[in-house]
């Protein structure tokens, strides 16, 4: 049977890129109120929020194997299928690490970060929240570019992508200036470790983030 030359351009995998970029970012909200909470250590709704993430995580896995099991005959494609799986793993991972952050504040029974280092991880958690805002614009406007090709909408995602590499440097030393705090204060052995696995945690959402810039620059690359 033939195939319309129209249906060619009709469907874009950019549309479930983008739906899932959207759902990262709802969960990068959840994830800033979880933190916000547990933190402050004067929220009782942190279960509540996590569950919140949990929830937006199994939607975008379910937008995500639709994606990858569902390009039907007739997609266009305008770039490589290996390319744009690439680059919907590394921003499925930005999800991952958000799971991997609140399931880690978790274990510890006692909840909450030391008084000395709370300022230095809102700001760190503020730092990641940022490119995962990003991801979504990223996404559109290279929506834009496959459909035009134009030089504009190329050196909005190229700028982007530039954003998104600096708040990931932002993230990288407000998470060292947790470590160098934490082996001058007076904490136990357990909130130590605790405290140091969780700065590497919630600065690893800044690296995914970063890392998805990475695949989209070569996708947009001529």
């Amino acid at each position: 049977m033939r195939i319309p030359l129209l249906s060619i351009f009709i469907t874009s995998p950019f549309e479930g890129i983008q739906e899932h970029a959207q759902k990262v970012k709802e969960c990068g909200w959840a994830f800033h109120k979880a933190m916000e909470c547990y933190v402050s250590d004067k929220c009782v709704k942190f279960e509540e929020f996590r569950e919140e993430v949990v929830r937006l995580e199994k939607e975008a896995d379910a937008i995500k194997r639709r994606i990858r099991g569902h390009l039907p005959i007739g997609t266009w494609m305008p770039v490589h299928k290996f390319q744009l799986f690439l680059y919907l793993r590394e921003q499925d991972a930005v999800l991952d690490a958000v799971e991997d952050v609140l399931d880690w504040v978790s274990y510890r029974v006692e909840p909450g970060i030391p008084e000395a280092l709370r300022k230095d991880f809102f700001l760190l958690i503020d730092s990641v929240i940022a490119p995962i805002e990003e991801l979504s614009r990223m996404v559109g406007e290279a929506r834009k570019y496959f459909k035009s090709y134009s030089e504009k909408h190329r050196k909005l995602v190229k700028e982007i992508i530039r954003t998104l590499r600096k708040q990931e440097h932002e993230a990288d030393k407000l998470e060292d200036a947790i470590k160098r705090k934490l082996f001058n204060i007076n904490v136990d052995p357990v909130t130590l470790y605790h405290m140091l696995r969780l700065a590497e945690i919630i600065g690893s959402v800044a690296d995914h983030a970063e890392n998805t810039g990475d695949m989209m620059r070569a996708m947009i690359s001529r």
